[in-house]
Order: structure tokens, then C-alpha cells, then sequence
């Protein structure tokens, strides 16, 4: 058991291709149970290797047309790096869970903004975020996303 999970945390610094999360995604709203309006008609979601960690790359299109592109490089390490393409200071801090899930532990501003559960399907073709978060009044809102692998 030991080397099983060595061997898959090597695959993970090495940025095996291999890896289930890898991939490009798209957003089922259908499926998806958030607690606002849809904000976005169309949200695509690339996860790939990159050094050794990996590159994520959101493309969103907006309901009422707006493009929005954010990247974030980094690693499974948990330490913050940056989230490219926002006007604020966003970072993501990454940690492995097992062979088909991670976690996010997002913040804004250097504070604590949000935590994501991430889990991919057995059988490799859903990709299924949960999010937990705080709203305005201080109340803890739970939102999941459902996305489906491009083929």
C-alpha cells in the first residue's frame, strides 16, 4: 500500500498525463446546484501538466456575452500561487486527496475565501466540484459544480 502511494504521489510532482483530472472540461449547468443565477452560458475548464504540477485555464462566457480567462500554475504542495486574469490578489493552494480527488483552498487578499472539493468519477468522464464558502451574512453556502470530459 506504502509504495502504491508513493508511487502515485510521484506521478502527481511529475505531472503524469495520466492523471484523471487531466483534461478539458465543460460545465453542465443542468447538473450543477449553485444557490445564484447562472452567471456564465458557457464555462470551459483545461486541467494539464505543467512542469512539475499542473496548469489550469478557465474560459467563461457570461449570460449577458463577457469572456472572462483566468490561469493559475502550480502544484499539489499546498502553498498559495496566483490566479491570473482577476483585479484582485486570488490564490489557490492544492492538495491531493487520493487517486481521484483534490482540494482547493482558495483565498482573496491573503484570507481564507473558499474551500473546493474536487472529485473525479470512476470511471473518468465527470469532474465534480464542491465548494463551500461564506456569504454576506456570514453563513456557510455550499455549491456544486458538474462538468463533463470533452472527448
Amino acid at each position: 500500500m506504502r509504495a502504491r502511494i508513493i508511487f502515485f504521489g510521484l506521478l502527481i510532482v511529475a505531472g503524469d498525463a495520466r492523471a484523471p483530472w487531466f483534461g478539458t472540461w465543460k460545465l453542465n449547468p443542468a447538473k450543477s446546484i449553485t444557490n445564484s443565477d447562472a452567471r456564465f452560458k458557457r464555462l470551459t475548464l483545461k486541467i494539464e501538466p505543467w512542469d512539475d504540477g499542473l496548469r489550469v485555464v478557465y474560459d467563461m462566457v457570461g449570460t449577458r456575452g463577457g469572456v472572462t480567462h483566468m490561469e493559475w500554475t502550480g502544484k499539489f504542495d499546498a502553498k498559495d500561487y496566483p490566479v491570473q486574469g482577476v483585479d484582485y490578489v486570488l490564490t489557490n493552494a492544492y492538495t491531493v486527496l487520493n487517486d481521484h480527488s483534490y482540494q482547493i483552498l482558495l483565498k482573496v487578499d491573503g484570507a481564507v475565501a473558499a474551500t473546493a472539493t474536487v472529485v473525479i468519477s470512476p470511471d473518468g468522464k465527470t469532474l465534480t466540484t464542491t465548494t463551500t464558502e461564506k456569504n454576506a451574512r456570514g453563513q456557510s453556502v455550499m455549491t456544486t459544480t458538474v462538468y463533463e470530459k470533452e472527448q
